[in-house]
């Protein structure tokens, strides 16, 4: 009988131990899940910013001062503009 309840006391030892190190295991990848979804926020925010920041230097405003100021550049004559035609492509016709 003492080996039997030595046997179910190291048993049930072995489950408690499985059932701690699962649980450590579990919060472990609770707070590693916690800080990826806190970075991943701040990636978010960061895009956010970055594509108001690419939306801003793509002004056409600004691009038109820096083409007339820093390089010099003037919109043509309208005599002096060609517009070309766009010709519809032709099938099998390789271009």
């Amino acid at each position: 009988m003492v080996k039997l309840n030595l046997l179910l006391l190291m048993i049930a030892i072995a489950c408690a131990m499985g059932v701690v190190t699962s649980q450590h295991k579990a919060r472990k990848l609770f707070v590693d899940l916690q800080q990826e979804q806190s970075r991943a926020r701040q990636m978010e925010v960061e895009w956010g910013q970055l594509q108001l920041e690419q939306s801003t230097w793509a002004m056409h405003a600004r691009i038109e001062k820096i083409a007339s100021s820093y390089l010099h550049m003037r919109v043509p004559d309208p005599v002096k503009i060609q517009v070309v035609p766009l010709l519809a492509p032709v099938r099998g016709v390789a271009p």
